[in-house]
């Protein structure tokens, strides 16, 4: 019987259990971030996150076991991108956390704020963010040699990005 997965915004109530999703190994070596990173460290990012930054916890049973951040660019010329990262705790990958944390983020950006590109990057060796990525229509864009600094080696990773597909949304208005 699966439970179910809500999604709503991250607070700095929630640094303790997102200390946790990356103190596991595979969360941890899946992304940019650095171990053992402090709660407190946490909570401050947490707190001073401004308006162009959406922190999403992913909610099983009132325990937070995945995280998503979408970060609006504020550049003139870049307005319309957006770029995210993201963490399952490992005892909840594949369980359709990713899933449930895409299609919050996919609907936030699309629906609105209106963004037309998003953007990330994924290690070449993480093959399940990489399908889940291209699951909601995200491509490989190029590669970056040596990107990141994983267990003492350099690691490269894959930069992918999502174009919104274009709908059209009065189709009775044809001529």
């Amino acid at each position: 019987m699966s439970r179910e997965i809500q999604i709503r915004r991250a607070t700095p109530d929630d640094a303790e259990a997102l200390a946790r999703i990356f103190d596991t190994p595979r969360a941890i070596a899946g992304t940019l971030q650095i171990p053992h990173m402090s709660v407190e460290f946490r909570r401050k990012r947490l707190a001073d996150a401004d308006e162009h930054t959406y922190p999403l916890a992913a909610v099983v049973d009132n325990e937070v076991v995945g995280q998503l951040t979408l970060h609006e660019n504020t550049r003139a010329r870049r307005k319309h991108t957006g770029s995210l990262g993201m963490a399952v705790r490992d005892d909840w990958q594949g369980q359709g956390v990713g899933t449930a944390l895409m299609e919050a983020c996919i609907d936030l950006a699309d629906n609105w704020l209106n963004l037309h590109r998003l953007e990330l990057e994924v290690f070449v060796d993480n093959e399940p963010a990489i399908h889940l990525y291209q699951k909601f229509g995200f491509v490989i864009e190029g590669r970056l040699v040596d990107y990141g600094f994983r267990d003492g080696v350099y690691v490269d990773t894959f930069v992918m990005g999502r174009i919104r597909p274009t709908i059209d949304t009065h189709p009775e208005q044809e001529k």
